[in-house]
């Protein structure tokens, strides 16, 4: 895949995605969807589930089954400045996106069974806010814990497009099982991140900055409790990548890299990635995204 480098001049839209995860034998595994090859955005490339804010997201009905008040879930997000409406819409739209490409009802007292009717429902149609209300279902916001914001630059590395998303760890509700809808998303896995990176690695999936550094980070990890400990204590930082070409290589820091306008450091591991042969990674490698 080659990465486009053209600058994009439109504010980043509002989005939100869900780092689903599940204990396994190795650690912590992630869901990752692939996205339809025909996706306006990031078609083919493997993603977390989620996608952008729509109007019905921050709407009275919605944010009425939001499972806490638009003030708390902006306290949650660490944004004081940010409208409390638009807040409580990155937690409505994280559960909804979810819920439309992963068939995972992040809700209290949805049970399978629940979730199954659900998934009738709104395959007959049923809008996302006019589901929780038919049900007297409330958003386990929760268990939506804010992990890191991430601002696409004005010179994307792979989509013509800019967001601004508020990524979200969850852990897979019991009895639940995650399905792609077979529309939007066209496979779906669950891997280890060190798993998902050497895939990567193999060329076997395609990934994206945002899901590589986050699967970094997660993979730092030996068990879910872990993850959403770690995750609660701090604060979500915020990362906007900024980029250079040098020598016909293209290189992206991340702040705390000594070239990143921001010197305090987000996130653990890598602080850039070059564009090697198609592919983002570490200058030393993929093993230093673990080291």
């Amino acid at each position: 895949m080659e990465p486009l480098y053209r600058p994009v001049d439109t504010p980043p839209r509002p989005a939100a995605t869900v780092v689903l995860l599940r204990d396994g034998d190795r650690g912590p595994e992630v869901l990752l969807l692939r996205r339809h090859d025909s996706s306006a955005v990031l078609g083919g490339v493997y993603v977390f589930p989620g996608g952008k804010l729509d109007d019905a997201d921050s709407a009275d009905v919605s944010i009425a089954h939001a499972g806490a008040s638009p003030e708390a879930l902006r306290a949650r997000l660490g944004e004081p400045g940010l409208d409390a409406r638009l807040a409580a819409g990155f937690f409505v739209a994280a559960c909804r996106e979810t819920f439309e490409e992963a068939s995972v009802l992040l809700a209290r007292g949805a049970d399978a069974r629940v979730v199954d009717r659900a998934g009738r429902r709104a395959r007959e149609g049923l809008a996302f806010d006019a589901l929780l209300a038919e049900f007297g279902l409330q958003i386990a916001s929760d268990a939506l814990v804010p992990f890191t914001r991430w601002i696409t630059p004005k010179v994307p590395a792979m989509m013509n497009r800019r967001f601004d998303v508020r990524f979200f760890v969850a852990a897979l509700p019991a009895g639940q099982q995650a399905r792609h809808d077979d529309h939007e998303a066209t496979d779906s896995v669950w891997l280890t991140p060190r798993a998902a990176i050497e895939r990567y690695r193999r060329r076997e999936i395609v990934l994206a900055p945002a899901q590589i550094m986050s699967l970094a980070q997660i993979g730092r990890h030996a068990s879910v409790a872990g993850v959403l400990d770690e995750v609660r204590r701090r604060a979500p930082p915020v990362v906007e990548p900024e980029s250079f070409e040098a020598d016909g290589v293209r290189t992206a820091v991340y702040p705390g890299d000594e070239r990143h306008s921001v010197r305090a450091r987000a996130m653990p591991g890598p602080t850039r990635l070059v564009v090697h042969d198609g592919r983002f990674e570490p200058p030393g490698g993929f093993d230093a995204f673990f080291d």
